[in-house]
C-alpha cells in the first residue's frame, strides 16, 4: 500500500488509503493519517473525491503536500471513524489490540 509522509507544525504524519469502501464506491476514498508509534501513535481519517484519477492509489500520488496538509485539518478522530473500526490506533495492514 503506498504511503506519504508530510510534516505538520513539526509533527510527522503517514498518509495512506484506507482501502474502506462507501456506498459511493470509486467517488468517495479514505485516508488514514498517523502520526507516532506504539500507545503514543495518534490516527485521524478523512473521505474526499478525487479530481483526477479514480484510482485511490494514484489519486494519492496526485496530491500535493499542501492539500494533504489541508486534508489533515479537515480530519476527524479515529475513534469517529468506521476506517479505523471506531478505535483508537488501528491503522489497515499492521496488528494492533485484538488483531493478529
Amino acid at each position: 500500500m503506498p504511503t506519504r509522509t508530510i510534516t505538520v507544525e513539526g509533527k510527522s504524519w503517514r498518509v495512506l488509503p484506507s482501502g474502506f469502501t462507501t456506498v459511493y464506491n470509486l467517488d468517495e476514498f479514505g485516508l488514514i493519517f498517523v502520526a507516532g508509534e506504539g500507545d503514543a501513535r495518534e490516527v485521524r481519517v478523512t473521505r474526499y473525491s478525487p479530481q483526477g484519477t479514480r484510482s485511490r492509489e494514484q489519486s494519492l500520488a496526485e496530491m500535493s503536500d499542501e492539500q494533504l496538509v489541508e486534508m489533515l485539518r479537515w480530519s476527524q478522530p479515529s475513534t469517529t471513524s468506521p476506517e479505523a473500526g471506531y478505535r483508537n490506533a488501528v491503522v489497515p495492514g499492521e496488528a494492533g489490540p485484538g488483531r493478529s
